[in-house]
């Protein structure tokens, strides 16, 4: 028996896997937030915050997914389940993290609210999550009016600002989920009263059906909850027969799934018992729930009185009734046979966490990697949305205005979306967004590479992929365009995998290679090997917008679009080379790739884009009136072409002499392209394709490793602190525009103001730099040695650096000597009280000086891959 067999998460997961028993079904595929999303916005204006509030969201039925905290809920989202609290002062129920819009914020939208994900499994047999919940009322009004008052260049406004938590005065609740079996779940809800007074708390696990019957659609089966003694029994005819059992004897109550069209448009006339009804029977005592104890939404209702210091603990029960038991449900909850459950459940999770985790790794080490998996994990979220019928309006509901169909995704129509995705993070992006889903992936196939693979596919099936061949980017903007980051997280997975499953690389490639033509069509300049793409997910890092430019006819030649298409380019030739090893049939397209590489390179290095003097990577902008400016910003934008290389040995390709041949007549022919290509060694000869070679690789290293530039203590910098002191400034036709560096939040409203890419450490390109160097070793091995940092008369090779860079990263959530973790380092709650310091946030980006975690609060999401950094083993090369 193998360390697999007896492990029996694993056990669990390759019985998912082989379709033997299905323990994906049911998981925290539930939102933490559907109010404010495009989705649901049907307004002329296209203000998605405004259009539906969260001020509407206890009120309003969702059209195309639900939210709720703590949530689980099954693959389709048939059903809900989650957790509402109430501490008996505030004017509503905790139903959902609260949190500020994006023209509320000073820096656009954030989560006002302090909850972690402290623990999953890649099955969720086992998944753990925190929130800290004040006992005095929740200050809505404060925090709205007081960060409306700041500036951008002030910090935000947080709940930890307020003073709520200074008198320890709030209920920590916790809630573990532990599967039976796969549709049979435990729900144990533990609340600790941290406060210096007794105090009492309304605990109400909630289930509800997701509103699918509200649209005009003849063929849905409206599902109905009823009471069954203290149990709440559920049936559909999608979901089955469901049971919610309690412990205990709770008050159960119900109400309908439905808008609440009284409250918020003064209508007379909807459901008499709305969607907010046991939210207005729990807090004001209204008779707002139904008495014949039915409805499709419905609560398990505990009143729990806790002594200061002293925990409560509350079992629940969710099961599917199996069809062939005549008397399937027991009449009350076993708690022995619950226990069980959750301490087996717990000891498992413990043992699979073991087995992943490094030998070498720290404590604090082993807990920020189980912490950003959990994250990761719970990051899962249901995902509905038809465009076409969006567009439209719905059959039941009044039409959209007619400006609704012009004010985004009108070119999507044949988008439609019906999946459980990998979410940015789950409050402030509950959507996906490609390019992130790429980084979610790699980290995702340390632990699932199956649904790492099934993602990745799934982004290019024909109901995500536009006919053209583009990929979406996000709801905001299916159109924006984001870097082609896909073939990179493809061949990381496959890797990760085993590089065994090459159906897998096969299904990618075709598709990946249709994404790759809409490239070279949409954004190629002339058909010289230069690209452009606009803003490519680097929102304000330009002194100006690079997605529209302020005069027509205005081009821009761009250092990273060029550079990304040189790694794509690898990326394919890499794809082609493997599968060519199997199916010779890929041969010639292998040399497609590799001379689409060597264009593609020759321009970027060749077209002005390469500043000698400064030994660097800029942007060029290209005037109607034959003026030429590049963009001298030191910045990750210059950085991107170091990402584009490749090694291959002559072993791996010593059978494919079409490739070799035509590889050797486009080098004979095209002098000038040929640089990109370099040999190394006698026998299995090594061959690299760069878009750098060692000698500007060193000079452009004498930048990135030096503190006064992009090396920040906690890794590469976004812009360098030169333009702290040094700011760029340019002045097109009259438009003045500018950039310095901001370690911090930013001060620019650049596309949004919600983010920084102007000094702050950003965890996707450091990872993929990371990985570069590695790839550099392998064809210089412990022959490019660099100074590291620059001036500290240390040297290092390639492999030296990597490693160094990665504990960087790796450091902004370890507690450093001063027992301060960097990315916490603001609250001295976060990271000295016991009930908060184990707990670690994962944030969007990190001040370029200080490692303070900023934006985004939860992006487990592309921070995640600080797990990927921990979990890399010596050998992490993808030579063939």
């Amino acid at each position: 028996m193998t360390a697999g067999d007896a492990d029996p998460e694993r056990r669990r997961l390759a019985a998912a896997n082989d379709g033997t028993e299905p323990w994906r079904d049911w998981g925290p595929y539930l939102a933490e937030r559907a109010w404010g999303s495009v989705r649901e916005d049907y307004s002329a204006d296209g203000d998605a915050w405004v259009s539906f509030p969260h001020d509407h969201a206890r009120s309003r039925a969702y059209r195309w997914n639900e939210d709720g905290m703590a949530g689980f809920c099954d693959l389709d989202q048939n059903w809900c389940l989650a957790l509402a609290l109430w501490n008996g002062v505030d004017p509503i129920l905790k139903e959902r993290m609260f949190g500020l819009t994006g023209p509320q914020g000073n820096h656009g939208e954030d989560v006002k609210e302090y909850w972690w994900y402290t623990d999953a499994t890649p099955t969720h047999s086992w998944n753990s999550w925190r929130y800290h919940y004040p006992q005095a009322p929740y200050p809505y009004e404060d925090l709205v009016a007081t960060n409306a008052a700041r500036t951008k260049t002030e910090p935000e406004y947080e709940l930890l600002d307020t003073g709520i938590f200074d008198t320890s005065r709030y209920w920590v609740v916790s809630v573990d989920y532990a599967k039976e079996g796969p549709h049979d779940l435990r729900m144990q809800i533990t609340v600790e009263n941290a406060g210096p007074v007794r105090a009492t708390l309304r605990v109400l696990p909630t289930l509800w059906f997701r509103n699918t019957w509200s649209w005009g659609d003849d063929k849905v089966v409206r599902p109905r909850l009823r009471a069954d003694a203290s149990s709440i029994v559920g049936e559909s005819a999608h979901a089955g027969t469901l049971r919610l059992t309690g412990e205990g004897t709770p008050r159960v109550l119900f109400c309908d799934n439905e808008t609440n069209a009284r409250r918020l448009y003064g209508v007379d006339q909807g459901p008499e018992f709305p969607k907010d009804g046991i939210n207005d029977f729990v807090v004001a005592g209204t008779p707002s729930v139904n008495p014949a104890l039915e409805g499709t939404k419905a609560a398990l209702d505990y009143e729990i009185t806790v002594e200061p210091g002293a925990t409560t603990t509350i079992r629940v029960r969710l099961s599917e009734e199996a069809p062939d038991l005549h008397d399937p449900f027991p009449p009350l909850l076993d708690v022995a046979a619950f226990d069980h459950t959750i301490a087996t459940r717990r000891d498992e999770a413990d043992q699979y966490w073991s087995s992943i985790t490094p030998a070498r790794s720290s404590r604090d080490e082993a807990r920020v990697l189980r912490q950003a998996m959990a994250g990761l994990l719970w990051s899962k979220q249901f995902y509905n949305f038809n465009v076409k019928r969006w567009l439209s309006g719905d059959p039941s509901s009044p039409p959209p205005p007619p400006e609704h169909a012009y004010n985004r995704n009108r070119d999507w129509v044949h988008l439609h979306a019906h999946d459980v995705l990998l979410m940015p993070d789950v409050w402030e992006y509950p959507w996906f967004a490609n390019w992130d889903l790429a980084f979610h992936c790699v980290t995702m196939a340390h632990i699932d590479p199956e649904f790492a693979k099934a993602q990745l596919v799934l982004m290019l099936r024909e109901c995500y992929m536009h006919s053209s061949g583009q990929l979406p980017a996000y709801e905001w903007n299916f159109s924006d365009v984001n870097p082609p980051t896909h073939a990179w997280a493809a061949l990381q997975v496959f890797v990760l995998d085993g590089s065994r499953d090459f159906d897998f690389l096969a299904k990618v490639f075709h598709k990946l290679m249709v994404n790759f033509t809409w490239w070279i069509n949409a954004k190629g300049h002339n058909d010289d090997g230069v690209f452009t793409g606009g803003f490519l997910g680097l929102d304000n890092i330009a002194p100006l917008n690079r997605s529209t430019l302020p005069e027509a006819g205005d081009t821009i030649e761009q250092a990273d679009a060029t550079a990304w298409m040189a790694m794509y380019s690898l990326d394919l030739l890499n794809m082609a080379l493997r599968l060519a090893n199997r199916n010779v049939a890929y041969e010639d397209v292998a040399s497609k790739f590799a001379e689409h590489f060597l264009r593609i390179a020759a321009a970027e290095n060749n077209s002005g884009m390469w500043d000698d003097e400064d030994a660097f990577f800029y942007d060029v902008v290209h005037l109607v009136d034959g003026r030429e400016i590049p963009l001298k910003v030191c910045s990750l934008v210059g950085l991107v072409p170091v990402l584009a290389s490749f090694v291959y040995h002559e072993s791996s390709v010593s059978h494919l002499e079409d490739f070799r041949s035509r590889l050797a007549w486009f080098l004979a022919h095209n002098h000038e392209q040929a640089a990109a290509y370099q040999t190394r060694g006698e026998g299995d000869v090594a061959h690299l394709l760069t878009l750098v070679d060692s000698e500007r690789l060193t000079r452009i290293l004498s930048k990135v490793l030096d503190e006064e530039a992009l090396l920040s203590p906690f890794g590469i910098r976004s812009i360098s602190a030169h333009h702290r002191d040094h700011p760029f400034a340019i002045d097109i036709n009259g438009v003045r525009a500018s950039v310095d560096y901001e370690p911090g939040e930013s001060t620019s409203g650049l596309f949004g103001g919600n983010s920084n890419w102007r000094g702050p450490v950003w965890f996707p390109l450091n990872v993929l730099f990371i990985e570069a160097l590695r790839n550099y070793e392998t064809h210089y091995p412990g022959d490019v040695v660099v100074e590291f940092p620059k001036g500290s008369g240390v040297s290092m090779t390639l492999d030296a650096v990597s490693d160094a860079l990665s504990q960087r990263l790796i450091s902004l959530f370890i507690p450093a000597e001063d027992g301060v973790r960097p990315s916490d380092a603001r609250y001295a709650t976060l990271v000295s009280d016991p009930r908060w310091r184990p707990y670690i946030l994962f944030y969007e980006y990190f001040d370029g000086d200080t490692g303070q975690g900023l934006g985004a609060s939860h992006q487990t999401g592309w921070t995640s891959t600080v797990a990927h950094l921990i979990l890399q083993s010596g050998d992490r090369r993808m030579e063939l």
